[in-house]
């Protein structure tokens, strides 16, 4: 008897490319590098106490870009809260082909800064701390640290004044002095509640801060 060849559909081959390619997806995500610390505890971001009673080496750390470029620690953690509620290797979203395949990210920013690559680089450079990484806390800290002195320096802009900052932070220093900004009126908005965010960190500090203090830094 003769047997007759079965024929493949152009829909079953375009469904399994698709479950390739998923595969594969699934395989990149599984072996990315593990964070360093995990997301805070539920509802924590509303709580800066709660945050640096759980990593008190956070608080240190915080306290050192403070003293090396004076920003308030209310005002590292509120732009770092607003940027990737203190996930170490927080991504933005990413592209996808057909409405829902992922296909790489919209940008290279990275970690709990969302620091870009090329101003990673520069910070790296101008610092010349060539092994700081983009998924540590510290290191990332001490990124907004300088990129708000700079934006101190170049455009005035006060280092508690935590609405302007996020605004510099996030449209680059050149893109702040061309007022880029204000053709976005939801990015006005969310600076308006890093501000927030702020003024509600820096009551919250006053309050714990010398408990915190107690804890030896590991």
């Amino acid at each position: 008897m003769q047997v007759s060849t079965p024929v493949i559909s152009t829909k079953t081959m375009f469904l399994a490319l698709i479950l390739m390619a998923l595969c594969v997806t699934m395989t990149a995500c599984a072996s990315a590098p593990r964070q360093r610390h995990g997301p805070p505890p539920p509802r924590a971001s509303n709580n800066v106490c709660m945050i640096f009673h759980k990593y008190p080496n956070w608080y240190w750390e915080a306290l050192d870009t403070y003293y090396r470029w004076k920003i308030p620690i209310s005002v590292q953690m509120a732009i770092m809260q607003r940027e990737s509620d203190f996930q170490a290797g927080a991504r933005p979203p990413t592209k996808k082909i057909l409405g829902f395949i992922p296909w790489g990210s919209v940008t290279s920013a990275y970690g709990y800064a969302q620091a870009l690559n090329g101003t990673w680089r520069d910070y790296q450079q101008e610092t010349q701390k060539y092994h700081t990484k983009r998924d540590k806390f510290g290191d990332a800290s001490d990124f907004i640290g300088w990129y708000a002195y700079k934006a101190n320096q170049q455009l005035g802009i006060a280092l508690s004044d935590a609405y302007n900052l996020y605004l510099a932070y996030h449209e680059g220093l050149a893109g702040y002095k061309n007022k880029t900004y204000l053709q976005k009126p939801w990015l006005l908005n969310l600076a308006k509640t890093v501000q927030a965010k702020a003024n509600l960190y820096r009551r919250q500090i006053s309050q714990c801060k010398y408990y915190i203090a107690k804890v030896k830094r590991s």
